[in-house]
């Protein structure tokens, strides 16, 4: 693989996380770059606290960029818009 094609690869998986995180700034109001699910159901109250348990995969009551394309993928929460 080519440094041109290594750069592109990285590039590619690295800006749809970028607009992810960006997008889910926007739901956290108080900026600790984690979603409670206050903040979560602020913007889609359909989030039961059973669905957001679900989607916090660490059990830390809370969401981090991770967890919350996880959650999206697996059609737990609907997609955040960038």
């Amino acid at each position: 693989m080519t440094k041109l094609t290594t750069l592109t690869l990285a590039a590619c998986v690295a800006v749809p996380s970028l607009v992810l995180a960006q997008a889910a700034s926007e739901l956290d109001t108080n900026g600790d770059g984690v979603l409670t699910i206050d903040e979560v159901q602020a913007s889609f109250p359909e989030v039961t606290s059973d669905a957001f348990t679900a989607m916090d995969l660490n059990a830390d009551g809370a969401l981090d960029v991770e967890e919350i394309a996880a959650a999206q993928e697996a059609g737990l929460m609907p997609p955040t818009e960038g």
